[in-house]
């Protein structure tokens, strides 16, 4: 598998050393352990005090004051032990970005109440594994969703109660108007409970590579450590205003980002959902200073027209995952970002890296100090069982300086390395790793597949899901999705392995948006340049737009399900002709002459 080349890194302004901020978050998350019973919903309480109508959470539709957010959420602890509500109880939550999203689930979490962040845009048969896998005995949802579950009425698992926030159709309690006869006075002896870090928090929801989405068991424990640590290595301040347009059931845009402005006494500008237009007026009107990104929302930024304020900001660091080494330096030449802090982590993982250095491409790099805290690993993977390889001895290899493989995390009894896997104990136990380089030793399997430089920095590759074998060869998606995506004509594409009958693995697959000056014949030279044979794309799709989920993520397996079949696709399609050294029409001709190993792929 090649390694992708680095892009030059990008000029950045003078800043603080990397050190500092490592200190200043091992600082900020090593007073966590000595005090266990102090959650992020009794930080609140502490900052409501201290900040008292400074404002903590802003969007469009409404605004809470610290003081504001810890009083609504004391209203809805009350309103949880008034329907005796405690450990152990789980309380569904669907609703849209917005101050009060958060408010629920940290008075929920104040008196022991697990909230199950379920997304919103789930619709049908999806909605109902979600919200069955939760094991809710309440659900509440806001007006705008209200139908869709209204639509799965006597189909839910338990028959939870259903409330509605807002004015909906449906005969359902409303939970804003129950909400006004609870007091948000501080809660006494008698209705306070006792919580600590190890009591589960949240559960969020994983997009996984295959199936439906798995409930990751998230404690208090964990959602202290996303916050503080974020805090530190983003050296927020109570002057610091951090935009957030990622969705909020999940942990990057709901708990992390969030999170970290509000324990440094920061606050955070909720938009309801991204959008490339709206995003540098929305930037410059609530004067923020930090941005919590996806990698493709930076994309389309980059991609959008022009914009007269995508200069003349306040931003001083942009921080999250995903960003393509091409798109970083694009994103922060053009939109003059000072720093950008990428790091790499997942809801369920007992691992996560760092970028703080600001090296173009790489996702993170562990210090020497801190080996012990984040132990990790890269091994070599088999494309063939789908599973890391194995040596003669029986256990599992560790990849050398530049070779890609599987990164994989090792459990610990506590601190950050434990695993709370998922509320199914099938998904968690597949997710584990037996007996790796010694006899009895568990780790955690990402399903990522990376490969670390000479100098610890380590790099993204592709989803092990992703990742498919043509030509006795592994090909990686992302590989050869940044070697099209280069090619001027090519707006955006997805790539994915397609069955072809009778031949071993998977043939290369891409599905390409265009501008109308795309040219076949030059693209296919471009690709020869670029990449091996085994990895250039077989078939072509030439479509309107790639659908993406709410995090931007592409919808490749249902493209792969889609396949070849100009029967059944009406999009344009194409097939590289090894005859004439160049991409033709398939046809149905063409297509039957594949399925009878007549046409040489």
């Amino acid at each position: 598998m090649q390694m992708p080349v680095a892009a030059p890194e990008a000029p950045v302004a003078p800043r603080r050393s990397p050190t500092k901020d490592w200190v200043r978050a091992l600082e900020l998350t090593g007073r966590l352990e000595h005090m266990p019973a102090r959650t992020l919903p009794t930080v609140i309480e502490e900052l409501a005090e201290r900040f008292g109508e400074k404002l903590a959470l802003i969007s469009e539709r409404e605004q809470l004051t610290f003081r504001g957010l810890a009083e609504r959420a004391r209203r809805y602890a009350r309103w949880a032990t008034g329907h005796r509500l405690g450990k152990g109880d789980v309380v569904a939550l669907l609703m849209p970005n917005r101050p009060e999203y958060m408010a629920v689930w940290l008075g929920l979490g104040r008196v022991g109440v697990t909230t199950a962040l379920i997304n919103p845009q789930l619709r049908g048969p999806s909605l109902r594994h979600a919200l069955s896998v939760a094991k809710a005995s309440h659900v509440i949802v806001d007006a705008e969703f209200a139908a869709a579950v209204a639509a799965l009425t006597g189909e839910l698992d338990g028959a939870p109660t259903l409330w509605a926030h807002g004015d909906s159709p449906f005969l359902w309690p409303r939970i804003d108007l129950a909400l006004m006869t609870c007091g948000d006075g501080p809660l006494t002896r008698a209705e306070s409970r006792t919580v600590t870090l190890a009591d589960r928090a949240l559960l969020i929801y994983t997009s996984g590579t295959t199936g439906l989405p798995k409930a990751a068991n998230v404690s208090h424990h964990r959602v202290m450590s996303w916050s503080h640590w974020f805090a530190g290595l983003m050296d927020i301040q109570p002057t610091d205003r951090l935009y957030d347009c990622l969705p909020m059931c999940h942990s990057a845009g709901g708990v992390a980002a969030i999170g970290a402005a509000l324990v440094a006494g920061g606050s955070a500008a909720i938009a309801e959902k991204f959008s490339a237009s709206r995003f540098w007026d929305d930037v410059a009107r609530f004067e923020c200073t930090l941005f919590q990104y996806i990698g493709e929302l930076c994309r389309y930024l980059v991609a959008a027209p022009p914009h007269p304020k995508e200069r003349s900001h306040a931003l001083r660091l942009a921080c999250g995952n995903g960003l393509a080494a091409d798109v970083w330096t694009a994103f922060q030449e053009r939109f003059a970002v000072p720093r950008i802090l990428e790091f790499y982590a997942a809801t369920e993982g007992n691992f996560s890296l760092y970028n703080v250095e600001g090296r173009p491409g790489a996702i993170g790099r562990t210090p020497p100090f801190l080996s012990h805290r984040f132990p990790a690993a890269i091994v070599r993977f088999d494309a063939d069982t789908g599973a890391p390889a194995r040596g003669a001895d029986g256990f599992c290899i560790r990849c050398a300086s530049g070779e890609a493989g599987e990164a994989i995390g090792r459990v610990a009894a506590s601190g950050a390395a434990r695993f709370e896997g998922y509320t199914e104990a099938e998904a968690t136990e597949r997710k584990l790793l037996r007996n790796v380089f010694e006899a009895g030793d568990v780790w955690v399997r990402t399903g990522d597949l990376m490969y670390a430089d000479e100098q610890g920095f380590y790099y993204f590759l592709d989803r092990v899901g992703d990742t498919f074998r043509w030509k006795g060869e592994n090909v990686a998606t992302a590989e050869v999705a940044a070697a099209i995506r280069a090619f001027p004509a090519v707006e955006d594409v997805c790539v994915y392995g397609a069955p072809v009958p009778g031949a071993p693995g998977k043939a290369g697959m891409a599905a390409l948006t265009v501008r109308p000056s795309f040219d076949l014949a030059a693209f296919r030279r471009h690709l020869a340049e670029r990449l091996p044979d085994y990895a250039r794309p077989v078939f072509l799709r030439i479509v309107e737009r790639l659908d993406v989920t709410e995090t931007f993520k592409q919808k490749r397996q249902a493209l792969a399900a889609e396949g070849w079949d100009p029967g059944s696709l009406s999009d344009p399609l194409f097939v590289d002709d090894r005859t004439t050294g160049g991409y033709v029409a398939l046809d149905a001709g063409m297509a039957d002459r594949i399925r009878l190993g007549e046409q040489r792929l």
